[in-house]
């Protein structure tokens, strides 16, 4: 099959690709953005396909597979490297953190009811709280993700209960 042919091929399925790149987007820009992606992996990677293949359900793989690589590149790049001594970006809002708190409520009153609830839910929870990962509390603490993720949400539940009258 030759490039021309090709090319017609797959412009016939425009509208279906379109259909389609709305319902993963949701966004018209980007919905346009990712058949003008498609087409153009399509059309580079023409030798691949076959004659007598699905050209909906090829097109529909490299859709998918393009938009999905897209997210988690997008997501990634929210992500911040703090390289400094210390940590000293990432920890710069600790303080206030504190002040935020303090201003709301006596901390001291706070600080005796979160305590009076069991250790090892404080101690999970504050660990999340302080910014850990579910998967670095498990580590750390050598129990199931499963668990630490019970924990910190019974924690989260006992504090509402206990602090339920500064709301």
């Amino acid at each position: 099959m030759s490039k021309s042919e090709f090319s017609t091929l797959i412009l016939n399925q425009q509208s279906f690709l379109k259909q389609l790149a709305l319902k993963l987007t949701r966004n018209s820009e980007a919905s346009s953005d990712l058949i003008q992606e498609t087409f153009y992996k399509a059309l580079r990677n023409s030798d691949k396909f076959k004659e007598g293949t699905n050209i909906k359900g090829w097109l529909y793989t490299i859709m998918k597979n393009t938009f999905i690589n897209a997210y988690r590149k997008s997501k990634n790049q929210n992500t911040f490297v703090d390289e400094t001594e210390n940590k000293y970006f990432i920890n710069i809002g600790e303080a206030d953190k504190a002040v935020q708190t303090d201003a709301l409520i006596d901390s001291e009153y706070m600080m005796n009811e979160i305590n009076s609830i069991e250790k090892t839910y404080v101690e999970t929870f504050m660990m999340y709280y302080n910014g850990y990962k579910y998967e670095e509390i498990s580590e750390i603490l050598s129990i199931p993700l499963g668990t630490v993720k019970s924990r910190i949400f019974l924690a989260r539940k006992k504090m509402q209960e206990k602090l339920r009258d500064f709301r």
